[in-house]
C-alpha cells in the first residue's frame, strides 16, 4: 500500500499562490491514479482534483478550474498542487489520495481510494 504525506501549506494572501506536494513511498506509485480533496472548516470533505498514473488525464472541481493544477512527477514519487488565484473559500486541509488504477483513469470519489495523506492546512486570507 502507497502511504502519502502532503506538504506546501501555509497563510497566503487572497489572490497568491502556493504549490502542494504529495509524496509517496512505494514501489506502485507510477500505476496508482491520485486524488486532491479538501475539508473546509464545518464543512464536508470535497473533490478537488485528479490525475491518472500516467499524468495523461486530469479532472478538476468546477470551483478550481483555471486556477488550479495537477501534475505529477513518477521518478520522484509525487503529484503536486498548484494553487494560483486564491481565494478565502480555498481554505481548508488538503489531502491526497491514491488507489491503483488502470492507464488514463480517474476517480473524484473518496470511497474509491485505499490510501491517504495526513493532510496539509492551507489558509487564505482576505
Amino acid at each position: 500500500q502507497v502511504q502519502l504525506v502532503e506538504s506546501g501549506g501555509g497563510l497566503v494572501q487572497a489572490g497568491g499562490s502556493l504549490r502542494l506536494s504529495c509524496a509517496a513511498s512505494g514501489r506502485t506509485f507510477s500505476t496508482a491514479a491520485v486524488s486532491w480533496f479538501r475539508q473546509p472548516p464545518g464543512k464536508e470533505r470535497e473533490f478537488v482534483a485528479a490525475i491518472s498514473r500516467g499524468g495523461g488525464t486530469t479532472n478538476y472541481a468546477d470551483s478550481v478550474k483555471g486556477r488550479f493544477t495537477i501534475s505529477r512527477d513518477n521518478t520522484k514519487n509525487t503529484v503536486y498542487l498548484q494553487m494560483n488565484t486564491l481565494k478565502p473559500e480555498d481554505t481548508a486541509v488538503y489531502y491526497c489520495a491514491a488507489t491503483p488504477a488502470i492507464p488514463n483513469s480517474i476517480s473524484t470519489r473518496e470511497a474509491d481510494f485505499r490510501s491517504w495523506g495526513q493532510g496539509t492546512q492551507v489558509t487564505v486570507s482576505s
